[in-house]
């Protein structure tokens, strides 16, 4: 049945949302000493208004494409719906972005007007040719009266839009008018683990029906309260903002990795949503703080787990949880599983995980703490929110049921192919490559690998591209050995599995500096740098230790015969992942050859 979409466009949504709750909490952000300062609906629809008001005065008009280069914080989000508000569609730009691909990105786009997050990352665009680009609007900091292209800051667009909106109160409802489902948004440029980004072109219709699908499976509610930190820049932050304005919960505002923990204790959420690394490190932190503390308190830590775990595994065989179980699991909750419920607010209903693969293990030990995370998936190219598991039904190790009225079905290769609303109108300038993402009846080709059961949960094998074969004609999905992994040693950071055309597979090894610290406290490396303690025989002994144990969980051509611990962690900057967290597999076999090419060392690597 298809599903009722009750708008017309964003902000169609956006203001209906507005006139139904003025004044409810909407969006809250870190105040002077970082304690949660909230905007209602009326005051966000006040400044964003405004802009969208300041934004028409500058020349913006429908479709016109206007870019957003900062972090995520309240101004990303007020800047957006002022976007959405004057017409325009919005550009987004990783604030990690170097100047090459930032300018590519907003000349490729045609954005006419650019907010940066401050002067700094305005010098981005410092001598590029940008003939469309009329404005750029600062969040931070004092405009340039000698740049190339005019500066203003937002509060001085701000007065700009409201004194166009006092000479004519009924500019932004009339622009809103205009605005179809079939108009575009948003243009998101994929990261991609290869190549130049390309450019996806999203609809309003296609949003709107994210922010109503998931509302109606359950996934947010009137009553929740989100911490939203992922980056606005990427589709998964987007489709939260979609979901928010729909329900109307109240939604907090902070991208600022660095203080999650410390502020999840101050802002209680019910809600929140995440790529797997933050889940893996949480469970590092939990299982080598026990690990380290030792005796009795590792033991009860290890029991606790024993028990969450047995009550999970009949829970997802549909089978009724005895009397002796529950009671034991209510001990184990209060011993063990409340000290990591308050370390994340101690108030939490659903986590949701997306943007790369969880550990079936890492899900389950959450499962286990009553912490349940409902694993999901989707891509730029189809709006991020496509599958999820429902918070009622939960099935770990796949990524749920489809949302909404898509259509999903398997290709003859395995390959998931997907079709509905939400999915893109093509790549941006590019109507070969859009072609060839879609099949002849209209489906996208996901080039994911996997498999629907009887109920519609979907089981994600692996990334078609991604998928290794062996120089003995053996395929192996690294994605899936590297998350076995991350829950067999609870020091990793990352994981690269190698073997294309190789005999054998080896892996590439990061790990986590809070943990690996820990590791060396009481030994002869505490207080060494993090390099010297990951170059320690100590450390490669303990390493290959969990390696060992990875292998008995193989078939026998995916064991890892060799691997090498890094000097360094990956980062985005050195093009080994993109800003989503996912591994760039090029990138990482670029930078780090000699390691890789140690492991082969007497070996014919087949091509």
């Amino acid at each position: 049945m298809a599903l009722d979409v009750p708008y017309r466009s964003i902000p169609d949504m956006f203001l209906k949302r507005v006139a139904a709750s003025p004044d409810r909490r909407a969006f809250g952000h870190p105040g002077p000493d970082d304690s949660p300062v909230w905007l209602n609906w009326e005051q966000v629809a006040h400044r964003a208004k405004a802009i969208a008001a300041g934004l028409h005065g500058l020349g913006v008009g429908q479709e016109d494409p206007v870019a957003i280069l900062a972090n995520t914080r309240l101004e990303w989000v007020l800047a957006d719906f002022g976007i959405m508000c004057a017409g325009g569609a919005t550009t987004t730009v990783y604030p990690t972005t170097e100047p090459e691909d930032a300018t590519y990105i907003i000349a490729d786009s045609g954005s006419r007007v650019l907010f940066a997050e401050n002067p700094a990352q305005a010098a981005k665009i410092a001598g590029a040719e940008l003939p469309r680009l009329t404005h750029v609007v600062l969040f931070d900091g004092a405009a340039d009266p000698a740049a190339a292209v005019p500066q203003l800051t937002l509060a001085e667009l701000e007065e700009q839009g409201a004194r166009a909106l006092a000479a004519e109160p009924d500019l932004v409802d009339m622009l809103v008018a205009g605005i179809g489902p079939d108009h575009l948004a948003t243009l998101i440029y994929t990261s991609g683990t290869t190549g130049r980004p390309k450019g996806v072109e999203l609809l309003h219709g296609g949003w709107c029906w994210e922010g109503v699908a998931q509302a109606e499976l359950g996934l947010l509610r009137e009553d929740d309260l989100q911490y939203l930190w992922l980056p606005l820049s990427h589709s998964f932050g987007k489709t939260l903002l979609c979901g928010a304005t729909h329900v109307g919960l109240p939604t907090y505002v902070d991208g600022r990795v660095d203080k999650l923990v410390e502020l999840l204790a101050v802002v209680k959420p019910t809600l929140m949503c995440g790529a797997p690394r933050i889940f893996e490190k949480v469970y590092n932190k939990a299982v080598t703080t026990a690990q380290d503390a030792g005796g009795a308190k590792a033991k009860i830590f290890a029991w606790g787990v024993r028990v969450g775990k047995e009550k999970v595994a009949l829970e997802q065989a549909g089978k009724p949880v005895p009397a002796g179980l529950k009671l034991k699991y209510t001990v184990a909750e209060k011993l063990v599983f409340s000290k990591l419920q308050a370390r994340l607010g101690g108030r939490i209903r659903v986590l949701v995980s997306g943007a790369a693969p969880l550990s079936p293990e890492i899900a389950t030990f959450f499962a286990a703490a009553n912490l349940p995370i409902s694993e999901g998936y989707g891509l730029t190219e189809t709006s991020a929110g496509n599958f999820v598991n429902p918070p009622e039904g939960l099935q770990i190790g796949s990524v749920g049921r489809a949302l909404g009225d898509l259509e999903c079905r398997i290709d003859t290769d395995g390959e998931i192919l997907i079709k509905g609303r939400p999915v893109m109108r093509g790549y941006h300038n590019l109507p070969e490559e859009t072609a060839a993402a879609f099949t002849e009846d209209g489906f996208f080709r996901t080039g994911d690998i996997g498999t629907l059961d009887e109920r519609g949960y979907l089981r994600i094998t692996d990334r078609k591209k991604d998928l290794v074969k062996t120089s003995g004609g053996k395929y192996i999905a690294p994605s899936h050995i590297e998350g076995m992994f991350k829950a067999t040693c609870p020091y990793t950071s990352q994981a690269v599995v190698i073997g294309q055309a190789r005999n054998y597979c080896t892996m590439l090894v990061t790990l986590d500096p809070d943990a690996i610290k820990g590791w060396a406290a009481g030994t002869p490396l505490e207080g060494r740098s993090y390099a010297e303690i990951v170059s320690s025989p100590e450390a490669q002994a303990m390493v290959d230790e969990y390696v060992a144990q990875l292998n008995t969980k193989l078939n026998r051509w995916e064991t890892i015969k060799k691997a090498t611990i890094l000097p360094r962690d990956l980062t985005i900057e050195d093009g080994e992942i993109t800003p989503s967290l996912k591994i760039k597999r090029r990138g990482v076999e670029k930078n780090f050859a000699a390691e890789i090419d140690k492991m082969y060392e007497g070996t014919l690597a087949e091509i």
